[in-house]
């Protein structure tokens, strides 16, 4: 087998894979998803019977709650009102019932670049893109939970430059005399949120319950190329598996219920997250999923049950990290959110890459420059084994004559084609699959590149040179993977050629068809093909001049 025709069939083989993965994502499942696109309405119920079957207190609903009435002298806000919150990075709405978020803008990350005003909208309420994060309280006596009507001091909240938080809480208490605080803090700087509900016991029992937060949304699909799939689902943490998918699919099928200590959950689609962290890495949690009317997906978690004795204060808390996947911001967060940014099976190549990715990048301040120089650094990693099988392919150019001769020779007896052949290669001392072994040990690197050329937010509308404005977008004119299929093209012509008519055909068409599919690659992963086979064709012309000018001398 000609290494040429091996590079290319390989290449060719992980583009169908890609293929194939985001077709199976999208028509492979022959479940009913009608249903997801039915109207949400209004926030998911957490009803008891929609709750795991877990030995922990169940809500009571109140029909009529009572105002929190403390502070008579501020002015409340108005029943099912929504209260507007903005920092330097957040801009969102918080429902009076049950304190939900259900909408949230990220300021720092325009919808596009034709579109810099409009921002990405992570969490919405529409039904269209149902997406919202709530939380409550459990107990069997009462309790706030996300259908319960809260009141806030002020109608909207705003971080004010030189402030490094702003807290924005919600009140409510019963006829009984329980009172809960509810409150949001943001900060400067951080997509980390913390809730915390404070449980003032003025009743004359003690009180028992737990605080749950869950994520709750519809099955909506994010606009994307054919070629390139991500995922888009839930996952939850554990100890034993820091970074475990739950699908969709897995949801309607069977709900999640287990318990989890120093674990977590998230909602993930492509460069975002929102994840729910628990308030204690010490305490076991109680982890579920719903999928109530099949109408839309929910995976939260209920904190371990607190008593609150009569005439005390109690907290319960957790934390809501909402934005991009930041890794550095993911990591300090909680043990392993950086993984939901997801370098796929060779992410133990994929880490380090892009280490040195984040970092030529702090000099250079421009991601394409970066990934052109961390290309380089590769092929200079790689040198000798690349060197080693371009003097294969170079000595079998220089037999090249000899091969087609003894082809013309033998062409209507195969195995005296396949002997002769075979002892031109002993003759010369060449391997005619010497190529490939360096070949198969590059491959992992490049697919890991690849995933972290993908997956990193930071390169979401990163500009390089001249027209070429967004690295993760196809180049608006097709200039790279025109690049890209010429490049190519010159590689062919360095190789040698095909004894076979018909696959020399074959491989003369590969260009063309790899050019059509990187037309749709974003353009810093084409970026990253067009520099690798421009370094390779350099490489491999000074290997071949070489070895036939030490066939001349002879």
């Amino acid at each position: 087998m000609e290494t040429t025709r091996f590079i290319l069939l390989i290449a060719l083989g992980l583009v169908l894979t890609m293929i194939w993965q985001s077709w199976q994502e999208d028509y492979g499942d022959a479940r009913n998803t009608s249903s997801n696109n039915e109207s949400a309405s209004e926030p998911l119920a957490l009803e008891a019977e929609d709750l795991p079957n877990i030995p922990r207190p169940t809500t009571t609903a109140n029909d009529k709650p009572a105002l929190y009435t403390a502070d008579k002298g501020s002015e409340k806000v108005q029943q099912e009102a929504v209260i507007h919150v903005k920092t330097d990075l957040l801009k969102l709405e918080i429902n009076t019932v049950g304190g939900t978020i259900q909408h949230l803008e990220l300021l720092k990350y325009p919808l596009s670049k034709k579109q810099s005003d409009a921002k990405v909208v992570l969490l919405d309420y529409e039904p269209d893109n149902f997406y919202i994060v709530q939380g409550g309280l459990l107990s069997k006596d009462e309790a706030a939970n996300h259908k319960t009507l809260y009141t806030s001091p002020q109608s909207s909240y705003e971080l004010l430059e030189g402030k490094d938080s702003i807290s924005v809480p919600f009140y409510w208490e019963s006829e009984n005399g329980l009172k809960i605080i509810k409150t949001f803090t943001f900060y400067k700087n951080l997509y980390l949120v913390d809730v915390d509900y404070a449980i003032q016991n003025t009743t004359t029992a003690d009180w028992t319950g737990s605080a749950y937060g869950q994520i709750n949304r519809t099955q909506s699909k994010e606009p994307g190329s054919f070629f390139i799939y991500t995922y888009t689902g839930a996952v939850i943490s554990s100890p034993e598996k820091r970074y475990e998918k739950i699908d969709f699919g897995d949801i309607e099928e069977n709900n999640l219920s287990m318990d989890i200590t120093n674990g977590w959950v998230a909602m993930l689609q492509h460069y975002f997250i929102t994840a729910l962290i628990p308030g204690s890495t010490e305490e076991k949690y109680h982890y579920y999923t719903l999928n109530p009317k099949k109408s839309s997906y929910a995976i939260g978690a209920i904190s371990p049950a607190k008593t609150v004795v009569v005439g005390a204060e109690e907290n319960l808390t957790h934390k809501i990290y909402v934005g991009p996947k930041l890794q550095k911001q993911l990591e300090q967060t909680a043990e392993g959110l950086n993984l939901t940014v997801d370098f796929g099976i060779f992410w133990f190549l994929a880490k380090p890459l892009y280490i040195v990715l984040d970092y030529i990048h702090g000099f250079t301040h421009n991601w394409g420059w970066a990934i052109v120089l961390v290309t380089l650094l590769l092929k200079i990693f790689f040198y000798k084994l690349s060197a080693a099988g371009y003097r294969s392919m170079a000595n079998m150019r220089k037999v090249q004559p000899r091969l087609l001769s003894i082809r013309e020779r033998y062409k209507d007896d195969r195995a005296r084609l396949n002997q002769a052949m075979m002892a031109i290669y002993k003759e010369e001392k060449i391997n005619p699959l010497g190529g490939c072994f360096p070949i198969l040990i590059q491959i992992p690197v490049f697919i890991s590149l690849y995933w972290v050329l993908l997956e990193s937010v930071e390169l979401r509308q990163a500009d390089f040179i001249l027209w070429i404005n967004d690295l993760s977008i196809p180049d608006p004119y097709f200039v790279l993977p025109l690049l890209m299929g010429i490049t190519m093209f010159i590689q062919q012509k360095l190789n040698p050629a095909p004894l076979d008519p018909v696959q020399e055909k074959v491989m003369s068409v590969l260009p063309i068809v790899f050019t059509v599919f990187f037309a749709f690659f974003p353009a810093g992963l084409v970026l990253y093909w067009v520099v690798n086979n421009a370094l390779s064709i350099a490489q491999q012309w000074m290997i071949t001049r070489n070895i036939e000018r030490a066939g001349t001398h002879k």
